[in-house]
């Protein structure tokens, strides 16, 4: 249709067109603030709401001592490894010792002197007495890894009865939080459908009127918050309420089409029911230079070759497409206003088919 216009109309439709873009991006943008601020109606759900008194007071004292036992451990971890450092130590000492009493007792052998016996006594009760202090040293190792174990199994059982207290909570949370995403739904619904209805009456009343940069934009704004800002929220309980809505919405769409298809179908059989003269003047112009020039009946809308000099009338519903201008004769289109080889307007003409 656009080869139909003026340059400057077409200049001007699409810089209107823009104009209806820009207008549904700040509707969108402003939309788009709501839509997010929608949640906030809501109170952010916290597991503890979903305990009992008994349950909170039982809660805090497990959380008190899985932090106590967590402290406890960290405790447990330095002084055990003080204790494994000391153990280290006095074993490095007892096998020092006994490597030198075993280099001492081999001389004592070699030399067999008697006078050396005391020493042999003391060098004994020395490596005996580094034992004891490696004993010792072990015992503080064990009694530390007794105590991370048991302080570990401590914090382990508080967990635990604190993972089964929280599970009825979560459990009560969750439906809850399906019951809030609902809530939020409906909201964005009942923003949503109002807008969706408004575009489709605008649509159906105002899309082709002098304001109709406002009402498309207005349209592509309602869709994007229907089809962005509400589809990916549905809320999806197994499925049915995305499918459901889906389902009806291609029932009324395909209803829609249907009837649209019949009705469309009525009116060209009561419109090739009339004269040519009078069905010409009914058709648009601009549509009817839109037709032809995609080489269609502007009546019917079957195709035709127009190429065909002996062609002047559509073969399909016998509308007139070509006459002779009365003033000079020359073929011209039946639709046109002025004769393209005179000038002569057609209201001036009589209407004398070849």
């Amino acid at each position: 249709m656009s080869k139909t216009l003026r340059l400057s109309e077409t200049w001007f439709r699409r810089g209107l067109w823009l104009v209806a873009i820009v207008f549904a991006g700040f509707l969108i943008g402003l939309g788009g603030r709501v839509v997010d601020d929608l949640p906030r109606v809501e109170v952010a759900l916290q597991l503890e709401d979903f305990l009992d008194a008994a349950g909170k007071a039982r809660a805090v004292d497990l959380r008190q001592r899985i932090l106590q036992a967590e402290e406890l451990q960290r405790q447990t971890d330095a002084a055990r490894s003080q204790a494994e450092l000391q153990l280290n130590k006095a074993q490095g000492t007892v096998q020092a010792e006994r490597e030198t009493l075993t280099n001492w007792l081999a001389t004592r052998r070699a030399t067999q002197r008697a006078d050396q016996d005391p020493e042999v006594i003391a060098r004994t009760r020395r490596l005996e007495d580094l034992k004891q202090l490696e004993s010792r040293a072990r015992q503080a190792v064990q009694a530390q890894q007794q105590v991370a174990l048991d302080t570990q199994q401590a914090r382990d059982a508080a967990v635990a009865e604190l993972g089964r207290l929280q599970d009825g909570a979560r459990q009560r949370m969750a439906v809850e939080q399906r019951a809030v995403e609902l809530r939020v739904f409906l909201y964005r619904l009942a923003l949503t459908l109002p807008l969706l209805g408004a575009a489709g009456w605008l649509f159906a009343r105002h899309r082709k009127s002098t304001w109709w940069p406002f009402v498309w934009g207005f349209i592509f704004f309602a869709l994007f918050a229907f089809f962005v800002e509400l589809v990916p929220y549905l809320p999806s309980y197994g499925g049915y309420v995305r499918y459901g809505v889906g389902i009806l919405l291609t029932v009324l769409t395909g209803r829609y089409a249907i009837l649209a298809l019949n009705r469309y179908l009525e009116r060209q059989k009561q419109a090739e029911a009339k004269p040519d003269s009078q069905r010409r003047q009914e058709l648009d112009y601009d549509l009817a230079l839109a037709r032809l020039a995609k080489g269609v009946c502007p009546g019917c809308e079957r195709p035709v070759d127009l190429k065909d000099p002996a062609i002047d009338f559509c073969p399909h519903c016998g509308i007139c497409l070509y006459n002779r201008c009365t003033h000079c004769e020359a073929r011209k289109n039946a639709f046109a206003r002025y004769c393209h080889a005179c000038g002569t307007p057609r209201r001036e003409q009589e209407a004398r088919p070849v």
